[in-house]
């Protein structure tokens, strides 16, 4: 009886690891298929647009789904099944960045317009240290002129740090532990809100915080953290 109820168990886990998989790839495949279906983009800025839309669409199901009913084994399973969906999507929408890039270094607000720069930074904050290095250092000079977002720049900045070991300096980036979100340790955290306040973040650290808090559990991996980090 013992052996026939682990069997269940374990059916029943691998099925809910096939729809969660088969959610992501189809709202990957979906999209793209809605994607190309539109009349050809009209300039480079629709074009960031619709790769930010790509570059979302994995994100929402992940982000709205309950893990917890996965024990342990099947969590890692298919947070790297998943994890292989998003890469290789990811990589598309990367080289195509890459492609669109301009001589001037970055997508400027005054020119792309508010929508297609965000939809740049999600594309590159999924990326790597390697594009991070390459574009942050052309980000700087533009936070102060309003055509770089704050937010995006100090997202831009911690996930740099956190990759290298070192603590965040705005508090943006969150890890899984235990089915809930927490922070990655943070620089100074006395001065946090003022260094949020200087990117103009639009929000406190205290509401972002907050609404994770508020979200369902999370996807718990075994992943270690990066290498001479202490997690709290």
């Amino acid at each position: 009886m013992i052996a026939i109820l682990v069997s269940a168990a374990l059916a029943v886990a691998a099925s809910t690891r096939d729809v969660i998989v088969d959610r992501v790839k189809m709202a990957i495949d979906q999209t793209r298929t809605q994607i190309a279906a539109l009349p050809p983009a009209r300039n480079d800025s629709e074009t960031l647009v619709r790769l930010g839309r790509i570059d979302e669409a994995p994100r929402k199901v992940i982000m709205a789904t309950d893990f917890s009913a996965l024990p342990e084994a099947e969590r890692d399973r298919t947070v790297k099944e998943i994890s292989r969906l998003v890469d290789a999507s990811d990589r598309s929408n990367q080289l195509e960045l890459l492609r669109l890039l301009p001589a001037s270094g970055w997508f400027r607000a005054s020119q792309y317009g508010p929508s297609a720069t965000t939809a740049a930074f999600q594309i590159v904050q999924h990326a790597g240290p390697e594009l991070w290095k390459t574009v942050l250092p052309r980000l700087a000079p533009l936070v102060a002129t309003g055509e770089v977002e704050g937010q995006y720049y100090g997202m831009m900045i911690d996930r740099e740090a956190i990759s290298e070991g070192h603590p965040q300096r705005f508090g943006t980036q969150f890890r899984c532990d235990g089915g809930k979100w927490r922070p990655y340790p943070i620089e100074s955290p006395d001065g946090l809100e003022a260094r949020r306040a200087e990117l103009r973040f639009p929000v406190t650290y205290a509401e972002m915080k907050a609404h994770f808090a508020a979200g369902p559990p999370c996807l718990q991996t075994t992943s270690p953290p990066p290498p001479g980090m202490k997690l709290d």
